[in-house]
């Protein structure tokens, strides 16, 4: 029987063989959910749960409603065990990765690939950036910095701007913004935001 902490290590090193450039954060706090793994891609917010085989479906159906709201794909990891359910708990959009033992080593298989989430929110995805982040995405779009202001008015100020209408001045495309975003999240580094802390929060 794999356990989650049998499957996390192998499961990365397929993320990467397979998606090329990326980056993995774990338990990435989501409304009242956290995230077993939050992948970056060149344009894209990856959700995944991991349910092994040790793991139930109790608290899958609210997790799904939290990961709908973040990621721009979701996808489900399971053991051999929940193979043949898991399509039962989880929307038609949201991947499928199994996972079986093979010479006591998990083996990974992608079963269903995941398709666009139609539910997430770039307001929310906006919210996992740290405010010198958010002063990035500023600067790269030419953006009043709104220093006195809080972090929930400037991410919103940011999310309307991707609503005006083509040519509208001040307009910021999402496809762009998206590739801003995750490019700063290939580059966050966390022992620099740990040393500066009381200056960046």
């Amino acid at each position: 029987m794999l356990k989650d902490a049998d499957i996390r290590e192998g499961l990365f090193d397929y993320l990467e063989a397979y998606y090329g450039k990326c980056r993995i954060f774990e338990e990435k706090q989501m409304g009242k959910s956290r995230a077993d793994v939050f992948m970056v891609t060149e344009d894209a917010f990856v959700g995944l749960e991991i349910k092994s085989d040790a793991d139930t479906y109790a608290r899958l159906s609210r997790q799904v409603k939290d990961y709908d709201r973040y990621y721009d794909y979701n996808i489900a990891v399971v053991g051999s065990s929940h193979a043949m359910h898991i399509r039962e708990h989880i929307p038609a959009y949201w991947g499928i990765i199994t996972v079986d033992e093979v010479n006591t080593k998990p083996d990974f298989y992608y079963w269903r690939k995941p398709e666009k989430n139609p539910k997430v929110k770039l307001i929310n995805k906006l919210s996992f950036m740290w405010r010198p982040e958010i002063i990035q995405l500023q600067q790269c779009n030419n953006l009043p910095q709104y220093k006195q202001k809080s972090k929930y008015f400037v991410i919103h100020n940011i999310e309307q701007r991707t609503k005006y209408e083509k040519n509208q001045k001040g307009r910021i495309d999402e496809d762009i913004l998206m590739k801003q975003m995750c490019a700063l999240l290939f580059e966050r580094d966390y022992s620099a935001y740990c040393e500066n802390c009381l200056k960046i929060n």
